[in-house]
């Protein structure tokens, strides 16, 4: 791929600078981890399920486990004699041979010198038959998912220690340190950790040519991000750095925030650099970092809910905006386009891309928006 900068004042549109990050760019290897360490991952292939589960029609409730066709008749106005005394069953537990219900505690007497039944029941009341849950040759997580709690209580129900997932190790590089900014490595960060990434560490570097440089030496990681450096100060020097190794795709993008984020590739590992300030930096993140995330995690296309918007949206063309959305009743409510407020950012539930070559949308638009919290 050619490692080329557009002339000044020249913008690369978000189409061309995604386009080149994710050329070529293929899901990682998975590696297992214990499922107490794989909460949030995204889920890799694993081997389907062996057996059913249950592998035996098991009780659902606390309560007594007769045959259906042994209780027909029963009601609290006409008790039924019962041949023997039924068997106790616990939740979990497997149903007796021949048993396919369960009736509650109060529906049996005992108290007299004949077992009694107070009710009816239909076969398979209260019970849970075998393969009801899951059923043989069916996958125990779904390969490109997000894992969620609901994902390790199944995979602790079929005994599953470890699961297959692809986690891409990120190394983050501050350069804006020196400036106080540090807060912004770590919503960089911890934005990487919530879309799966596993952050191996941030490294704060000073200021200048050479030290950015020098930091993406022998990095094995799956993605770099730079923070900070990236504007046309006298301190900026991300870019340069960026072109010094031969790494430089882009540098200036056609995006509000995040304008002057940068592009490159050291051998196959992307390069993304990010502006200092945490409106630009969340937002070029959201363009450009967690695409790129989610082509090394192997993710399914993420989902989008879309909603009417409460007001008009104004955009530039010629850019891309970031819009910052919050749920209403049944519909969008703009936040913030083009520049995050910290307060528009923490209520925030979605954020919507608005292509470079539109103007906006009018009020009742309906558009798709993608979560910001817990994101499927």
């Amino acid at each position: 791929m050619s490692r080329t900068q557009p002339s000044n004042g020249a913008l690369t549109s978000l189409e061309s600078a995604l386009a080149a990050l994710l050329d070529g760019l293929a899901p990682i290897a998975p590696s297992q981890l214990p499922l107490d360490r794989a909460l949030g991952r995204i889920a890799a292939e694993m081997p389907s399920l062996a057996h059913a589960r249950p592998a035996r029609n098991t009780a659902m409730t606390d309560g007594w486990a007769c045959r259906a066709l042994d209780l027909a008749g029963a009601s609290a106005y006409s008790p039924l004699p019962l041949m023997a005394v039924p068997v106790w069953v616990e939740t979990g537990d497997a149903m007796p041979e021949g048993c396919d219900c369960v009736l509650e505690i109060d529906l049996v007497d005992s108290t007299g010198p004949i077992v009694q039944a107070l009710a009816e029941a239909v076969p398979g009341q209260g019970v849970r038959r075998a393969g009801e849950d899951m059923e043989a040759g069916g996958p125990i997580v779904i390969a490109g998912q997000r894992l969620t709690a609901v994902d390790l209580l199944v995979a602790r129900s079929v005994e599953v220690g470890e699961l297959a997932v692809r986690a891409p190790l990120v190394h983050v590089i501050d350069v804006g340190a020196a400036s106080g900014e540090t807060f912004t490595a770590h919503l960089v960060a911890d934005s990487a950790r919530a879309s799966g990434a596993t952050v191996s560490d941030i490294e704060t570097v000073a200021r200048d040519t050479a030290s950015i440089a020098k930091a993406l030496d022998d990095r094995a990681c799956d993605l770099i991000i730079l923070i900070g450096g990236t504007g046309a100060g006298r301190a900026d020097a991300t870019a340069e750095a960026l072109a010094a190794r031969g790494a430089l795709i882009a540098h200036n993008i056609a995006l509000q925030p995040g304008r002057t984020a940068a592009i490159g590739r050291l051998d196959a590992v992307p390069i993304i650099a990010l502006p200092g300030a945490p409106d630009q930096a969340l937002a070029a993140f959201l363009a450009l970092v967690q695409p790129v995330i989610d082509r090394l995690s192997g993710r399914s296309a993420r989902r989008d809910a879309t909603l009417p918007l409460a007001r008009k949206i104004s955009s530039t063309v010629g850019l891309a905006e970031i819009a910052l959305l919050k749920q209403g009743q049944d519909r969008w409510e703009p936040l913030a386009i083009g520049d995050f407020s910290l307060d528009a950012m923490r209520l925030a539930d979605a954020w919507l891309a608005i292509p470079s070559g539109s103007e906006g949308y009018p009020t009742g638009t309906s558009v798709g928006a993608f979560a910001l919290r817990d994101p499927r």
